[in-house]
């Protein structure tokens, strides 16, 4: 998968793609994530990409010229599956979403800043908006990074154990069920029983039944959205 993004500040980008799951993906050669910078595509030589916005009011708007010769220029290295804007008016972010991305061979992203991006941009360009939650951050570089995460890590071979993410939360809109590992006694606190008791499809029953009932009581509105 090759992910492009497109930013204003991609040194808030370097560290999370330098660690951990994604290093590994990009190691591999499973994920490849180019950062770009905006200011490339300014329209003068003082890095301008921002003008204040049409009809008055607070806040600078990032402008049509930069961003759309930027995205023509990455089209022609590649055709992209989605052009995706971070934005906290765009649909909230889930597993489903998730799922369906990491089958997409090339993505584009665009993190806005300021009041956001001219609406034209997101009118002739943008075909998936997405939010990480309702609440709003300085710029999409964090939202950036959270999403390619929630994608990189569910493909193949990405992950040492590729059945892992197939029990994470989320998936078939349940919880995961509690987890345990050494010791089985810790100050009194015992795991339970049926954990040790050797009978795997009694364990896979258990976690079934764990994941219904903490989903019950801690995200009953995921069991409705399955309805």
């Amino acid at each position: 998968m090759h992910i492009d993004i497109i930013t204003v500040v991609p040194a808030l980008l370097e560290g999370p793609f330098s660690h951990s799951i994604l290093k590994r993906a990009t190691d591999k050669g499973l994920l490849t994530v180019e950062l770009h910078d905006l200011r490339k595509w300014a329209i003068n030589k003082h890095g301008q990409i921002d003008d204040y916005q049409y009809g008055g009011g607070a806040g600078m708007v990032m402008m049509c010229e930069p961003l759309a010769n930027a995205i023509d220029h990455l089209q022609t290295l590649r055709k992209y599956d989605e052009i995706i804007y971070l934005t906290p008016d765009g649909t909230t972010l889930n597993q489903k979403t998730a799922n369906f991305l990491s089958m997409k061979e090339n993505l584009l992203m665009i993190c806005g800043h300021y009041k956001g991006i001219d609406q034209r941009i997101r009118d002739h360009y943008v075909t998936r908006e997405i939010s990480i939650g309702d609440y709003v951050l300085s710029g999409g570089e964090l939202a950036a990074a959270v999403l390619v995460d929630s994608i990189g890590r569910l493909i193949p071979g990405v992950l040492n154990d590729e059945t892992s993410a197939l029990f994470d939360s989320f998936q078939d809109n349940l919880l995961a069920p509690p987890v345990y590992t050494r010791p089985a006694d810790f100050r009194g606190w015992k795991i339970p029983d049926i954990l040790i008791q050797g009978d795997l499809k009694k364990v896979d029953e258990w976690r079934l039944e764990q994941s219904i009932e903490r989903t019950k009581s801690l995200r009953p509105d995921l069991l409705k959205d399955d309805e």
